[in-house]
Order: C-alpha cells, then sequence, then structure tokens
C-alpha cells in the first residue's frame, strides 16, 4: 500500500510511459508512481468505503412545448397580433411558437375585388390533422357581425375527426381579434366563439387584467379586452398601436406560461 493511506489501489498497472524521473518533491511515492490525476478508465475503482462510484449520465432534454398560432387575416391587422404573440410565447424557455394560417374560403378573384394584399408564402397553411401536434392554441380571426370570420368557422368545422376522438381535450387555447369599430365585438367575438372549444373538451385561457396598467389606459383607443388581445382596423387603413401589439405580445408569453405549467407532471 502506498503513502495514500486507507484507499485501496487500482489493480491495473500504470503503462511504463507514466513513470518519469524527477527530482525530490514533486510528488513522487518511493515507489516512483506519480501522484497524478486518476485516468478516465480508473475512475470506476472502490472507494474507501468500498462501493463503486456511480457513472455521470447526460440528461435528456425534453422536447419544447409547441403553441400554434393559427389565424385568419385579410388585411393583415389579426397576422400583425399574430406575430407578436409568437414572440411574447418563444420568450418563455422550454416553449416554441408557430404561426399557422387557415386556408383562405373566397376565390381569387373575390379577394382581388376586396384589395386585400397578398399573402406571406412563408407563413404555412394549418390542416385539421396538424391540430393534434400542438400542446397549445391562440386563434386569431376578425370578426363578422359580432362572431368569428366565416373562413375561421369552416376551419373548425373541418375538425370533426378530432372532435369524435376528442384529441384536443384538456388542451388550453386562447383567442385575439380584429374589428372595423370600437362596439364591433371584441368581446363578443371572443365569448361566441368559445362554444368550439367547449365541445372538443379544450381549456379555454383569457387574460383577464393581468396585463396590469395597460389595461386601464384611456388616453388613447385601444382594442384588446380580459377576453383576449384585439386591434381595430377601422376602413382598414389604421395600423395596430404599439400598446395593441404589447398586449398581444403579454397573451403570448402568458399562454406559453400557462402550456408550461399544465405539462409539469
Amino acid at each position: 500500500m502506498g503513502k495514500g493511506g486507507g484507499c485501496v489501489p487500482s489493480k491495473k498497472k500504470k503503462p511504463s510511459s507514466l513513470a518519469t524521473t524527477t527530482t525530490a518533491g514533486d510528488g513522487i511515492d518511493d515507489d516512483g508512481a506519480a501522484n497524478a490525476p486518476i485516468p478516465i478508465e480508473d475512475d470506476q475503482t472502490t472507494n474507501t468505503a468500498g462501493t463503486t462510484t456511480p457513472s455521470i449520465t447526460a440528461r435528456t432534454i425534453p422536447p419544447p412545448l409547441r403553441i400554434f398560432v393559427v389565424f385568419y387575416s385579410m388585411y393583415g391587422h389579426v397576422e400583425s397580433l399574430a406575430r407578436r404573440m409568437k414572440k411574447g410565447a418563444d420568450g418563455v424557455e422550454g416553449v416554441e411558437a408557430r404561426l399557422y394560417r387557415v386556408p383562405e374560403t373566397l376565390s381569387a378573384e373575390v379577394v382581388e375585388q376586396m384589395k386585400a394584399p397578398a399573402k406571406d408564402t412563408e407563413i404555412p397553411e394549418i390542416t385539421a390533422a396538424e391540430l393534434a401536434e400542438a400542446d397549445g392554441f391562440l386563434f386569431g380571426f376578425p370578426t363578422r357581425y359580432g362572431c368569428m370570420a366565416a373562413q375561421m368557422k369552416a376551419f373548425f368545422d373541418s375538425t370533426g375527426q378530432l372532435w369524435k376522438e376528442q384529441t384536443l381535450a384538456g388542451k388550453p387555447a386562447g383567442f385575439f381579434v380584429s374589428t372595423g369599430t370600437q362596439g364591433g365585438g371584441q368581446e363578443t367575438t371572443a365569448w361566441t366563439a368559445i362554444t368550439q372549444l367547449v365541445h372538443h373538451g379544450m381549456l379555454f385561457v383569457p387574460i383577464g387584467y393581468t396585463f396590469g396598467a395597460g389595461m386601464f389606459k384611456m388616453d388613447s383607443i385601444r382594442g384588446g379586452s380580459p377576453y383576449g388581445a384585439g386591434v381595430f382596423a377601422g376602413d382598414g387603413s389604421r395600423e395596430a398601436t404599439e400598446t395593441e401589439l404589447a398586449l398581444a405580445e403579454h397573451q403570448g408569453n402568458y399562454m406559453a406560461a400557462i402550456v408550461k405549467r399544465l405539462a409539469q407532471p
């Protein structure tokens, strides 16, 4: 036994190349063995208690939780909110947001006559079956007489198989909207859309007043409500204000936190 005092030496013989000639005081035992760090191959030697040192295993990093921001936007107002929602959701560690459009139900000729801008081809259209891949949702749409636009309703109507199997049951979802006027349905559009979630067994997640002081500002026109973010489009020329966009970003961040909390064991 060397001078280590109580340690069981490795039975593996050190290669002769490890033994070097040095002067006194260089950490050499009387038998010529250097007091160097234990090589990797010797990490499994027994300790003083006679037990084996456990090996260190790499921790498996789980895949990110996915929030699908699914929207219909004819003139770009809802899309502007959707982009900020993605930014807010992506700001939560372990969560990833993806943007999707629902299919257009109007013909290209009608859309052209309505002078709607071209769609961003980098945002893909979603199919009903793809909803099963998400852990949470944010659905955005403009209002039509106080209810969701027909394009979004047609998309929900295509989810019959998911409803039959209750594939989406228990998954959280929220809404964001756009209206042409202040009394055009910022709340009723979201309110009437809740029925879609109810039949799927999904969980409606409103933002309430979690936006704080921003929910109480009266010095400017602002879309949005406790039901979710919103924008006033007017005749189509009005763009979303920074306050409306900030509320959308907050909703994305808030929803991501909820999804993450629900995913915990």
